[in-house]
This record gives C-alpha cells, sequence and structure tokens, in this order.
C-alpha cells in the first residue's frame, strides 16, 4: 500500500519543525544538514517515484534550507548583539552623565563650614623675618 500524500507531508513537516529547533546551535549544525539533507531526499524520492536526480535534487534542497536557516539564526544573534551592545554604551554614558550631575549637587549643596583661627607667631624663615599673624582654617562638614 503506498503511503499518501497528506501523511507524507506531515511527517515530513514534523521532521522539519524538530530539527529547526534545534537550527540555533552551532553543535547541531551537521544534525540538522543530514537530517534536512535525508528528509528532503526521502521527499523527492517518494514524490518521483524513485527519480535518482530528483532524489539527489531534494538532499541538496535540504541541506540548502538547513544552512539558510543557520544562517538566519546566526544573522538575528549578530543583530541581537549589536543592539546590546549599542544599549550598553548608551547606558554607560547616561551613568556617566548622572554622576557628574550628582557631584555638581553635592559641590553646590550649602554645607556646615567653620573657620578656625590660627595664631601664627613671628618667625624668621631662610633670613626672612615673618610678623606674627592670624590665618583661618575652613573646615567643611
Amino acid at each position: 500500500m503506498k503511503t499518501t500524500l497528506p501523511l507524507l507531508t506531515f511527517r515530513t513537516l514534523l521532521v522539519a519543525l524538530v530539527v529547526g529547533l534545534f537550527a540555533g546551535c552551532a553543535a547541531t549544525r551537521p544534525i540538522s544538514d543530514v537530517a534536512l539533507g535525508a528528509g528532503g531526499a526521502y521527499l523527492g524520492h517518494e514524490l518521483s517515484n524513485g527519480d535518482p536526480v530528483a532524489t539527489a535534487a531534494g538532499a541538496a534542497g535540504g541541506v540548502i534550507l538547513s544552512e539558510g536557516l543557520h544562517y538566519a539564526a546566526k544573522k538575528q544573534a549578530e543583530k541581537a548583539y549589536a543592539t546590546g551592545y549599542d544599549k550598553g554604551k548608551s547606558d554607560a554614558v547616561k551613568q556617566q552623565y548622572w554622576l557628574y550631575v550628582s557631584m555638581q549637587r553635592q559641590r553646590n549643596q550649602v554645607s556646615s563650614v567653620r573657620l578656625y583661627p590660627v595664631q601664627l607667631p613671628e618667625q624668621r624663615i631662610d633670613g626672612v623675618t615673618f610678623q606674627p599673624s592670624t590665618k583661618y582654617l575652613r573646615i567643611e562638614e
């Protein structure tokens, strides 16, 4: 009894779906190439009633489909990486900006400032005599 076309199509779609789940994994690339190549060969063989050219074309089509899925997954991963990289750079710049804003706020804040008088006596340094004076030491809290 010959397999009906709807059952054959269902099996092929099921195999393609299972292999497609592994399309993003680099370790499964040879497995998916072989599986889709074999599925394409089987489909070509069944649909052409055993024609070797159609069987080979089906196998090649399956491998091309598998490679296309891997290419699409790779491009999507590269795009996601580039997007994440740009987002990270943007976040770093924003973080630096807000750090500067915070530093300026702290600098402009009115804080407790005290001036302590320090009495300097008369002193002689390198032959120069300095008169006694009062200097103020600024303490900021």
